[in-house]
C-alpha cells in the first residue's frame, strides 16, 4: 500500500462557507478533488478516514488539490454535492457512503460533464459516474469464523456485532458474519471433537455517529456472554472498544477476551494492541484511490466496480498491515511513535495465545472463498437478508 504522506510545504488551509458545512482545501495544485462524507465525517478511524486516507495520497501522488465537504445531516447530502459540481472546480467529485445514493443519481443528472464517484453503490447506473461496491460478506465471513472458534476456545458461548443502520450495505456484513459463525462452530467441533455452541447478538443500533450507543450494545452483549464483539458502525467502535475495556479492567485485566474485531480500517492497533483481535479491512481507500487514480490517466468510465478478496479490496488484518495502521494511527494524532513497539509487542502476544490451528482454519476459508469453493451468502440481500437468518440462524443447537 502507498503510505499516508502530506506535502508540508504545499498545505494551504482554507474555510469557505458551505450550506452544511465547510470546504477544507489541503494543497495548492493543477487539479482538484472533492470529498463528500455522510454524517460520521473524519476522525471514525473507520471508514470515513479511509476515504480520506485514499484521497489524500491521491493528492499527494498526482499533486492534486483535495477539498473536503462535511456533511452534519442527511439534509446537507444534496446541497452539499450540488455547490461542488455547480463550482465547476473538480476534476472529481466522490461522495463517501450509501447514505448519499439518492442525492449523488440527482446531481450527476444535473451536471452530465462532471466526472462523479461513490462508495458503497452500485447500481445507479449514470455514464458520468464511478460506481464502487465491496464483498464485504466474504471478509465478514472470515472474522465470524474466527469469533466463533476463538468464543469456544476462551469458553464463550456467544459472538456480538454491534451495526450501524439498517441498509442493504450493511446486511452484507451480517449474513457473512452469520455463515462464518456456523463455518467456524462446525471447524471448531471437527478439529476438537468438542461441539461448538457459539450463538449470535446483534444489534442495528440506528446510527453511525452516536459513540454512546456502541457502548451501550457492546455492554448488554458482554453482559449476555458475548466474548467477541464486531464493530460494523464505523465510529461506534470507538464505544465498543471503552465497554470492553472497561468489562477488563473491572476484571482486573488490560487484555482480551473479551476482544473487539474491527471494521474497515486496520483497527488493531486501538486498544494498547491487546483488545482488538483481528479487522475486517474494507479498504474504501483503494477504491477512493482508484477513481482518482482513473480520472489522472485519462482512463475514466461510469459504471460498477467490486472489490474483494481477490483484487485487494477486502481481507482480514495481519502483521504487514499492523505496522501500516500504527502509521495512520499516529498521523490521526491518537497514538505516538512511542507506542509502536508496546502495541506491536501486545499484539503479537494476543494473537499467539490463539492456538495455530485457528489461524490456519482461517486461511483454509479464505482461500476456499477466493476460489470460489466456499461460497458466502448475501452478493446483495435487501430481499434476502430473512432468509439469511433463518438458514443461519443466531442460535445454536
Amino acid at each position: 500500500m502507498r503510505i499516508f504522506r502530506i506535502k508540508v510545504a504545499a498545505i494551504l488551509i482554507a474555510l469557505v462557507a458551505l450550506v452544511g458545512g465547510p470546504f477544507i482545501g489541503t494543497a495548492v495544485a493543477a487539479g482538484k478533488i472533492a470529498l463528500v462524507t455522510d454524517v460520521g465525517g473524519r476522525g471514525d478511524l473507520s471508514f470515513n478516514d479511509m476515504g480520506f486516507k485514499g484521497a489524500d495520497e491521491a493528492a499527494a501522488e498526482f499533486g492534486l488539490e483535495l477539498v473536503s465537504i462535511q456533511s452534519t445531516s442527511a439534509n446537507d447530502y444534496l446541497p452539499n454535492l450540488q455547490m461542488a459540481a455547480k463550482s465547476g472546480d473538480f476534476d472529481i467529485i466522490i461522495g463517501v457512503g450509501f447514505l448519499l445514493a439518492d442525492a449523488m443519481a440527482e446531481v450527476a443528472d444535473q451536471h452530465p460533464d462532471q466526472k462523479f464517484a461513490i462508495i458503497d453503490v452500485t447500481w445507479l447506473g449514470k455514464p458520468n459516474l464511478m460506481e464502487v461496491g465491496y464483498e464485504e460478506n466474504k471478509g465478514s465471513a472470515l472474522v465470524g469464523a474466527l469469533g466463533a472458534m476463538v468464543a469456544a476456545h476462551y469458553g464463550y458461548d456467544k459472538i456480538g456485532a454491534v451495526l450501524g443502520i439498517e441498509i442493504p450495505v450493511l446486511y452484507k456484513f451480517e449474513a457473512g458474519y452469520r455463515f462464518g459463525m456456523h463455518w467456524g462452530n462446525a471447524k471448531y467441533a471437527a478439529v476438537t471433537g468438542k461441539k461448538a455452541d457459539v450463538g449470535l447478538l446483534y444489534k442495528y443500533t440506528g446510527t453511525f455517529d452516536d459513540i454512546a450507543q456502541g457502548k451501550i450494545a457492546t455492554e448488554a452483549m458482554l453482559a449476555q456472554g458475548a466474548g467477541l464483539i464486531y464493530n460494523v458502525a464505523g465510529p461506534l467502535g470507538i464505544g465498543d472498544l471503552e465497554a470492553i475495556t472497561e468489562h477488563l479492567e473491572a476484571k482486573g485485566k488490560t487484555a482480551g477476551p473479551p476482544f473487539m474485531i474491527g471494521v474497515d480500517a486496520n483497527q488493531d492497533w486501538m486498544g494498547d494492541g491487546e483488545r482488538v483481535l483481528a479487522s475486517m479491512m474494507k479498504r474504501v481507500d483503494f477504491g477512493v484511490y482508484q477513481a482518482v487514480e482513473a480520472v489522472v490517466n485519462g482512463t475514466f468510465e461510469g459504471g460498477v466496480q467490486v472489490l474483494g478478496p481477490n483484487n485487494g479490496g477486502i481481507k482480514m488484518s495481519g502483521e504487514a498491515e499492523l505496522a501500516d495502521f500504527i502509521t495512520f494511527g499516529i498521523n490521526g494524532g491518537k497514538i505516538t511513535e512511542s507506542d509502536r513497539g508496546r502495541i506491536t509487542d501486545n499484539w503479537l502476544a494476543m494473537r499467539s495465545a490463539v492456538p495455530s490451528w485457528i489461524w490456519d482454519a482461517v486461511d483454509e476459508l479464505s482461500a476456499k472463498i477466493g476460489s470460489g469453493e466456499v461460497e458466502v451468502p448475501c452478493v446483495w440481500c435487501a430481499d434476502s437478508i430473512d432468509q439469511i437468518r433463518a438458514d443461519w440462524p443466531d442460535n445454536v443447537d
